[in-house]
């Protein structure tokens, strides 16, 4: 699998996991789905379309978790793969703080 990232504000985690305990591609899936509704909810977001990096120009999460290519050589050996807006989203990650300090007044 090939990157080009040719944005300056765009950028992409390439996540190589040797896992110790067997694991299925598709767990991580359903894993990070519960997260979406959970804990990470506007935070993380999820993706299972062919994409590419302009796919995330100004995208409000902090990164999106793109299923599609994602894969797992074995039980063992897992590729993960999330897309970010550098500044977007970290922006909008401020403006979460701000409002929560806000609400503490």
């Amino acid at each position: 699998m090939a990157f080009r990232v040719p944005t300056a504000n765009l950028s992409v985690v390439n996540l190589t996991c040797r896992l110790e305990n067997p694991a299925k591609c598709n767990n991580f899936k359903k894993m990070v789905k519960q997260a979406l509704e959970g804990p990470l909810k506007d935070i993380l977001g999820f993706t299972e379309q062919q994409v590419v990096s302009f796919d995330f120009n100004s995208d409000t999460h902090s990164s999106t978790f793109d299923a599609w290519d994602g894969t797992a050589l074995n039980d063992h050996f897992v590729k993960l793969i999330s897309w970010y807006d550098n500044k977007f989203g970290y922006s909008n990650r401020v403006v979460d703080l701000m409002s929560h300090m806000a609400s503490k007044e």
